[in-house]
């Protein structure tokens, strides 16, 4: 990666928190477990230091376990964040979003919410270790709201006071666990690219980016919210999300993402606050940073199956009669 001058980074740097307990640092791998788990949004106002991720780029087999079949996307932009100390400790991580569209359901979003994080930044290194829990949410963005199959099924559910993914706060919860671990819902950000593929040069920053980290984690079942006609109608939509993003969020899954980071820059605590709360009340379809196209290695664009509106139709008729007379 090219090295930018010492006068690129922002005054203030003190590091040595890498360096603090030997257990921390790569020989091979960082052990970070002697720290806590940490609330994400708990402790920002400790918050010196930050790197935006200007370019996230996922990446995931459409059809899982073909490695042939791997597609790679750039989430949102400058949405992520690492927050840290000037001694680097680690206290904060905001994670991307992104959406994909239905035939039948318009627009859904997803994000990756962490959940809980530690680790630490080290400036004169450029590297990072870091673990995270995550869930990752999806909901429906405005504008489908608007749309006549979104419309029923809403006014249907929130008559008999059942809850409906219209925004975040309600959004379907999909679990997430570190790669062939079920068990283990933490999992590692470590420095570098992943080793686990070749990244195509469309979905490389090395030239434009301070550093570099990467993330993988296996996707988890939906969480269940005990009523069957809301789990199902989650199955439902989930379905449909991952026919229209190739299976992004599939059960089983492996998604990879390398985060390409911005130079090191002070934290204004009030900004990061505002900007971490614009991020959680979601991302809207019709404004903001908008996620690249999905692209196989040689770049050739991913087209949901020909099928996905009439398989979207025969999966809604199909839960109406499992579940009409419920609602």
């Amino acid at each position: 990666m090219p090295q930018q001058d010492k006068s690129d980074v922002v005054p203030g740097w003190i590091g040595g928190f890498a360096q603090s307990n030997p257990a921390f640092g790569y020989h091979p791998e960082p052990n970070l477990s002697s720290l806590p788990m940490l609330d994400n949004m708990k402790y920002i106002e400790l918050l010196q230091r930050q790197q935006a991720v200007l370019w996230p780029e996922f990446s995931w087999e459409t059809v899982p376990g073909d490695p042939t079949s791997r597609c790679f996307q750039m989430f949102a932009p400058d949405i992520s964040r690492l927050g840290y100390t000037d001694t680097g400790r680690v206290y904060s991580i905001v994670c991307p979003q992104q959406g994909a569209c239905s035939p039948s359901w318009g627009c859904l979003n997803v994000e990756v919410s962490v959940t809980g994080q530690r680790g630490w930044a080290d400036e004169t290194n450029r590297t990072l270790a870091a673990d995270m829990t995550v869930e990752g949410k999806i909901w429906f963005s405005p504008p489908a709201l608007d749309i006549s199959n979104v419309k029923t099924f809403k006014t249907m559910f929130q008559n008999k006071g059942l809850s409906f993914p219209f925004d975040k706060a309600n959004a379907i919860v999909v679990t997430t666990h570190k790669s062939k671990d079920p068990l283990q819902p933490i999992f590692p950000v470590r420095k570098g690219e992943t080793t686990l593929f070749k990244s195509p040069d469309f979905a490389r920053h090395a030239a434009e980016a301070w550093t570099v980290g990467n993330v993988e984690v296996e996707i988890g079942p939906i969480v269940s919210t005990g009523n069957d006609v809301v789990d199902d109608f989650n199955a439902l939509v989930m379905d449909a999300f991952n026919l229209a993003s190739g299976n992004l969020l599939y059960p089983g899954n492996l998604l990879t993402w390398n985060v390409w980071f911005d130079a090191p820059a002070l934290v204004n605590i009030q900004e990061w606050q505002e900007h971490a709360e614009k991020w959680r009340k979601s991302i809207d379809a019709n404004h903001g940073p908008k996620s690249g196209p999905i692209r196989y290695f040689n770049g050739t664009p991913f087209s949901p199956v020909e099928s996905i509106f009439e398989q979207e139709i025969e999966a809604i008729i199909a839960y109406l009669k499992k579940h009409l007379g419920s609602l």
